[in-house]
């Protein structure tokens, strides 16, 4: 139990550690000194930073699916064949994948729901 707490803790800090990275990006992309701008029609395109923000958004979750997906098979297949006290052992660790499950489904969504509101600013 205390292993699966240090692993979560540890990734949680990479994710939020990709979030803020991932947010902070674009800022420093522009390269230029705000300062100095005149605001005299300059653009930058955000098209490829777009298309990756897309692109990294579909690939969590369809590898975040596939995970869950075969998770799902490797502990159905194990309480088929279990013995009564494999069975409860089972039952335990089946809320965690639920959540975890529900977790990443939820987070893929957010992400893009967020990322696509903050591109049509």
């Amino acid at each position: 139990m205390n292993k699966i707490k240090t692993i979560s803790k540890i990734i949680s800090i990479l994710l939020i550690s990709f979030m803020l990275v991932s947010v902070v990006t674009p800022v420093f992309a522009l390269g230029e000194d705000p300062t100095k701008y005149d605001g005299s029609g300059a653009s930058v395109s955000t098209d490829r930073i777009d298309n990756l923000g897309q692109n990294i958004i579909s690939i969590v979750a369809t590898v975040g699916s596939i995970i869950s997906v075969v998770v799902l098979v490797v502990l159905g297949i194990k309480y088929m064949m279990g013995s009564a006290e494999e069975k409860a052992e089972y039952k335990k660790t089946l809320l965690p994948y639920i959540i975890g499950a529900a977790l990443v489904f939820a987070a893929s969504t957010v992400a893009s729901v967020i990322f696509n509101f903050a591109s049509t600013f």
